[in-house]
């Protein structure tokens, strides 16, 4: 019999690959996280995956889509899985300083420090193109 962990698991492994195989780079303890944004240098996406609808349905794809399409890219792409890896997910969010915790959502970091942010709130009910535009801006802003 398959336990919770090993059913969850499996269920949000598509979440994550939808990620990864664009070049995110999963950090999975509060120590990946410090090992990357602790003395970071150059801009980093930091997405806070979910397993929500809004996740899979504009979050992802529009990050997916951003990337693809913007001429400037940050330098480093790392995801935490909210509700997964929550010690994870704390400590990256220790780094998004102004913010409430939020689910999906996207930092932008520059040498450790955040720069910007898309909210949850600013994911629900807009447009994948929308919220592409917005990580966009970001990265025409802040990255080289």
């Amino acid at each position: 019999m398959m336990s919770y962990e090993e059913y969850m698991r499996s269920v949000v492994q598509p979440m994550r690959t939808e990620l990864t195989s664009i070049g995110f780079e999963e950090l999975l303890t509060p120590d990946d996280v410090a090992a990357k944004f602790d003395n970071m240098k150059g801009t980093a996406l930091v997405v806070v995956n979910s397993v929500c609808g809004c996740a899979a349905g504009l979050a992802r794809p529009a990050v997916a889509y951003s990337l693809k399409n913007s001429p400037k890219k940050p330098d480093h792409l790392y995801t935490v899985f909210a509700g997964q890896e929550k010690e994870a997910t704390a400590k990256a969010r220790e780094f998004f300083t102004g913010y409430a915790p939020s689910s999906p959502s996207f930092a932008l970091l520059k040498d450790g420090q955040i720069m910007g942010m898309v909210e949850r709130h600013q994911i629900e009910n807009r447009s994948l193109e929308e919220i592409a535009a917005d990580l966009m801006g970001m990265y025409e802003q802040y990255c080289g």
